[in-house]
């Protein structure tokens, strides 16, 4: 779209954490436009994705790194209207998706370059802002850190997450057999429509038991846990030999017991990350990765985010709400402009 050049006011809407609590903790207020530094865009931020570190931030249960922005939102799609650098590879006027190191829930965010990623073929801005923190944390987990392969087999707890909706796709697409876990007979059969050969129901059956059934007692290849606690000694009954249990949030706990033996034994893996705190070089990477391997299944609509509800930015407590309370399948999102 070229250089243009935009008016930028020096007020916007956004909604700040007053304290940490409850939903209604959220509240809208006007804040300076960000400033940029170097190597920066300022986006003009369309929609913003709601995830669960923005509930954990909300509550006080996730820190702020000393670098980010305290207003929640950690992913957007929009338009850049104002550059700070030389040969960047985005200009004024162009249409992105970004991670965000916070500050999502706003009229603009300020965004390091390398954290934007050109909204794919055939996607509306609506269904963009829900690639950035859901797909860099599926990616980097699943593929780059649990080594998932064609002809792997994988589980995917919490199958009808934005995670665990992104997961599955993403597998499917690469060749894996898909194995997944939700809370509900409704939503297991969602899940295995978007490509789970199975989803078993946690609350009414045992995980590791149907697992182990379904493959044989040889169990998957790959786990990725938003769990942990009780789920982890569980998750290992049903890992195969050099298995790998990839852990991206503690839901469940932050701990529990393990036989290191068995894990000698089965020579099993067990690894995790949060991406917030990686280095803005680390999450170029990320971002540089994933537009090579999967932008092709994005752009074919082989792909698609499963969005359960958009609500306006004004409603932020209800967003945080439905998020809470757990009953969705797919992804919320908020109509910013």
């Amino acid at each position: 779209m070229g250089n243009k050049i935009f008016s930028i006011p020096e007020q916007m809407q956004a909604i700040e954490i007053k304290e940490f609590g409850a939903p209604e903790n959220l509240h809208l207020c006007f804040r300076s436009v960000p400033n940029l530094s170097d190597n920066q865009v300022l986006i003009k931020v369309s929609f913003a994705g709601v995830n669960r570190p923005d509930l954990l931030q909300r509550q006080g249960n996730y820190k702020v790194p000393d670098t980010a922005s305290d207003l929640p939102g950690l992913e957007v799609s929009g338009i850049i209207v104002d550059t700070k650098g030389s040969n960047l590879k985005f200009n004024r006027g162009d249409k992105v998706c970004a991670l965000c190191h916070g500050g999502g829930y706003a009229e603009y965010v300020a965004v390091d370059v390398g954290h934007c990623m050109p909204i794919p073929n055939n996607y509306s801005l609506r269904e963009a802002a829900c690639i950035p923190e859901t797909f860099i944390t599926v990616w980097s987990n699943l593929f780059i850190r649990g080594k998932l392969s064609k002809n792997e087999k994988v589980l995917i707890h919490g199958g009808a997450s934005g995670i665990g909706t992104t997961a599955i796709q993403l597998a499917k697409q690469f060749g894996s057999t898909v194995y997944a876990t939700a809370g509900s007979d409704e939503k297991c059969n969602a899940v295995e429509k978007i490509g789970a050969s199975k989803c078993i129901n946690y609350k009414s059956m045992k995980f590791e038991d149907e697992i182990n059934q379904l493959t044989n007692s040889e169990g998957v290849d790959v786990i990725l846990d938003m769990v942990a606690g009780s789920y982890i000694p569980r998750n290992l009954k049903c890992l195969n030999f050099d298995g790998r249990l990839v852990i991206i949030a503690v839901q469940g706990g932050i701990k529990d017991e393990v036989n290191f033996a068995n894990i000698m034994i089965k020579r099993q893996t067990i690894s995790g990350s949060t991406l917030r705190p990686q280095s803005s070089s680390k999450k170029s990477e990320y971002v540089e990765s994933l537009i090579k391997n999967t932008w092709q299944y994005l752009e074919s609509g082989k792909i698609k985010p499963i969005i359960e509800k958009e609500f306006k930015l004004i409603d932020a407590v209800n967003a945080h709400k439905a998020l809470e309370k757990g009953d969705h399948i797919g992804k919320f999102i908020m109509r910013v402009s």
